[in-house]
């Protein structure tokens, strides 16, 4: 008798490229100006959902929540900051049609 057991193939990445080929999502670069923040992308697909995240207790603040609109997967979208947002360390979050995590960008202050 043979028993022969399936192996499972998981990418791995190495600077946002999948070694099995797929490309992954980045959100690139982030710049605040008077509370709008402007994040460079690509690979975010039309109907992403973006959301701003506080990284000490990692909720996603709901009111700055943000979907790519354009069917280029390159670009920028702007997130303007309710005065509500306290000063602190954030990160934005991606997430793709399913809801599924897509991609996240580096951490950064708001003062």
């Amino acid at each position: 008798m043979t028993i022969s057991m399936a192996r499972r193939t998981v990418p791995e990445q190495v600077r946002g490229i999948s070694i099995c080929g797929r490309m992954k999502p980045v959100i690139s670069s982030i710049e605040i100006e008077n509370r709008v923040i402007v994040a460079k992308y690509q690979r975010l697909m039309v109907g992403a959902k973006v959301v701003l995240v506080e990284k000490a207790s990692d909720r996603q603040l709901p009111e700055t929540t943000t979907r790519v609109a354009s069917r280029v997967p390159v670009g920028a979208l702007r997130i303007r900051l309710p005065d509500a947002i306290k000063p602190g360390t954030y990160f934005l979050r991606a997430f793709n049609g399913h809801g599924e995590d897509a991609a996240r960008s580096a951490d950064f202050e708001i003062g």
